[in-house]
């Protein structure tokens, strides 16, 4: 089969932003969105909020940009729109890679959408486990030949993306010992997990057509890999990062990822090509993010060169520097400075959970209000 490549303006951005759902008294997952969408309105369009596989999701997608904070501005309209709606309902919002203490047996599957049916019908008790969230990451490619090698380049970034983003230390109120749960409980569906890496696309045209054929798959957006190719958009989408819990950390990760997709693609005008790593140590470096978050050791090269990612991060932001120049999101890209700094979201919600005698409520509570503030520019 052929898969066409949509027409898009290179590096351009856009972004998805998955929002649960909370009762303020209790902190426990509330089914609300539902409700909230009724009020907000669909739109075919873009900026719009969506459903998601859960009716305590809501989905914020921006509009596509070529500017990083545009991108931020429209979600952050957005979620204020929504946290109107929902705070007279005594609801909160908040983002994070799974919920602190809520049991998943006791979420409810949105109705009325046969891909979600048909989700849970095939993957069961691993299906129903879905209760985590996430951020998506689109960035515009302008030639389909660019798309398979940017995507190899990117994956040897894929620690850096999961420890910045790393918010799911806790699951059904139990400390895990990982700092993104939710990235090792995703790829357990069986289309989910880390890419092929392909060398041509028609190779990519033939893994399409035989689980097209054998009923693996019913659409290509079922191939909910970590890092992907979205012909409809012309777009390379990166997956990995867990829910992330304000709009700056948003900007951050967001800037970094726009910029590393331009690195590659200039690279790749040059004629130099982009690195790549061996699959094994692609792998192991997922767990590693997934495992220590800032404190893995990640290996960098082929060669099985190894460094802290944070300080693999430090060596890295002042390359990129020029590019978020020309892109308009230098500010953005400083940002990620302060996540190492601050903490990502998992040292900080463990932080609070220690200072509060392990209240996996006060965690909550701290999340609601992290998104809250983050929606005011400061």
């Amino acid at each position: 089969m052929g898969i066409d490549f949509a027409r898009s303006e290179r590096s351009r951005l856009g972004i998805e932003w998955e929002i649960a759902c909370v009762d303020r008294r209790s902190g426990e997952l509330a089914p609300a969105a539902p409700q909230l969408l009724s009020r907000l309105g669909s739109s075919a369009g873009f900026p719009h909020v969506t459903g998601e596989l859960l009716t305590n999701t809501i989905e914020v997608v921006s509009a596509p940009h070529h500017r990083v904070s545009h991108a931020v501005g429209d979600l952050t309209r957005l979620v204020e729109r929504a946290a109107a709606y929902a705070e007279p309902r005594g609801v909160d919002l908040l983002s994070s890679g799974t919920h602190p203490f809520s049991q998943w047996f006791q979420q409810q599957v949105t109705p009325g959408k046969p891909r979600y049916d048909t989700l849970i019908d095939r993957t069961r008790w691993w299906g129903r486990q879905m209760m985590i969230w996430g951020v998506h990451v689109h960035v515009a490619v302008e030639d389909r030949r660019k798309v398979l090698p940017i995507i190899d380049g990117l994956l040897t970034y894929l620690p850096h993306f999961q420890a910045l983003s790393a918010s799911s230390p806790f699951w059904a109120g139990e400390t895990t010992g990982y700092a993104s749960n939710r990235a090792l409980m995703f790829q357990q569906l069986p289309t989910a997990g880390l890419p092929p890496q392909f060398s041509e696309w028609s190779q990519y045209e033939a893994l399409a057509a035989d689980l097209l054929h054998t009923g693996v798959i019913e659409e290509l957006n079922e191939l909910r890999w970590d890092i992907r190719p979205s012909p409809k958009w012309g777009t390379i989408e990166v997956r990995t990062f867990d829910g992330i819990p304000t709009a700056w950390e948003i900007s951050a990760i967001a800037a970094l990822t726009q910029c590393l997709v331009e690195h590659f693609s200039r690279e790749l005008d040059a004629g130099w090509g982009v690195p790549a790593m061996q699959p094994w140590f692609v792998r192991e470096n997922k767990w590693r993010a997934a495992r220590y978050g800032m404190e893995a050791i990640i290996i960098q090269n082929a060669a099985g060169d190894e460094l802290l990612v944070t300080k693999d991060l430090e060596q890295l932001l002042p390359a990129l520097a020029p590019i978020a120049e020309a892109l308009g999101c230098s500010a953005e890209l400083e940002r990620v400075r302060d996540i190492v700094a601050g903490g990502a979201s998992y040292q900080r919600q463990l932080r609070v959970a220690a200072a509060n005698d392990g209240s996996l409520k006060a965690v909550v509570s701290s999340l609601v209000r992290e998104l809250r503030e983050s929606l005011t520019p400061v």
